[in-house]
């Protein structure tokens, strides 16, 4: 596997998730879950390495859940057509107890999903005028592939923080940004922002301005990390999205016209880590999920990190 970047070597031998008899989640070998040194020029505005009691919920001064099957007063489904009911069950979201964070989707008897989406309660996160945003996460995607992995869907991403308490009403007008998408346990990892209006507009809604489909290998068995940069000290404005520090994407504000670039970055934005179960982004990659899916393949996530710069 590539070394995330700028990462203690030591974090080669955290590499997969087991399970024990009990169901808790284990990190095998040593789990450093440091967050990097901050990089020159920038400030640390917010961090979480997972440390705690395995079994622990994670840190809910910093996080919050977002329950069942979509926003109050927002679309049903989350609004992408998935199966999943999402809880803040431990047995769906937990702490390691090794320095990491594993959101784990589980069927139960009857067919019935259920999963986690875990969001930051900050809604603060932006580049200031003349500055620039760092956002931050080593993350394992589910070890899963082939037909156990069809509909899973695991994401690490930011919504304008106009979605908060409005069941993201104005989307994809307030912006959405993807800085890792994977679906269906494809060795792959997209990236993207959604903005202006749908269906298409200038962002070409629903598929939003994207990377495509990039190769992540051995993003299912081991940590990598992603990285998106929004710099607004140069003109055009530039975001740039980056797997283990080599750029995947790159868009510059003028792609599209300014107010739809503006209203869908110049504001504030929560985080977002959950995995999905089913969806129409699932479905546009062979669908899912189907008997042969398999349960209980959780998302690692090592920390999450954002930096500011003046």
């Amino acid at each position: 596997m590539r070394i995330p970047v700028s990462r203690p070597r030591r974090l080669l031998a955290l590499l997969s998730v087991g399970v024990l008899a009990a169901g808790v989640l284990t990190v095998n070998g040593i789990a450093s879950a440091a967050i990097p040194p901050t990089p020159a020029g920038y400030t640390l505005t917010f961090s979480d390495d997972f440390t705690g009691a395995a079994w622990a919920s994670p840190d809910t001064s910093k996080w919050q859940y977002a329950t069942g099957h979509g926003y109050p007063g927002g679309a049903a489904n989350w609004g992408t057509g998935e199966v999943e009911n999402m809880t803040s069950a431990n047995a769906n979201a937990h702490l390691s107890g090794a320095g990491a964070l594993g959101i784990k989707p589980l069927r139960d008897s009857a067919g019935n999903w259920t999963s986690a989406r875990l969001e930051s309660r900050r809604t603060d996160f932006a580049a200031p005028a003349g500055g620039k945003l760092k956002v931050d996460a080593v993350i394992q995607q589910p070890d899963v592939s082939g037909a156990a992995a069809a509909g899973y869907w695991p994401a690490f991403w930011m919504l304008g923080a106009a979605a908060r308490g409005t069941g993201a009403t104005g989307w994809p007008g307030i912006g959405e940004v993807d800085i890792m998408e994977d679906i269906n346990g494809r060795s792959s990892v997209f990236n993207a922002l959604h903005c202006g209006v749908s269906p298409g507009g200038p962002c070409n809604e629903t598929t939003g301005l994207s990377s495509g489909e990039k190769a992540c290998s051995g993003c299912q068995t081991g940590l990598h990390r992603y990285t998106l940069v929004y710099d607004r000290s140069v003109s055009p404005e530039r975001l740039a999205w980056y797997l283990d520090g080599v750029n995947t994407l790159n868009l510059y504000s003028n792609q599209v016209d300014a107010t739809t670039w503006n209203n869908a970055l110049h504001h504030g934005f929560f985080l977002i880590l959950n995995v999905a179960i089913g969806g129409g982004f699932p479905a546009a990659f062979g669908g899912g999920p189907t008997a042969a899916t398999a349960s209980g393949k959780p998302m690692l996530v090592d920390y999450v990190a954002v930096w500011t710069s003046p």
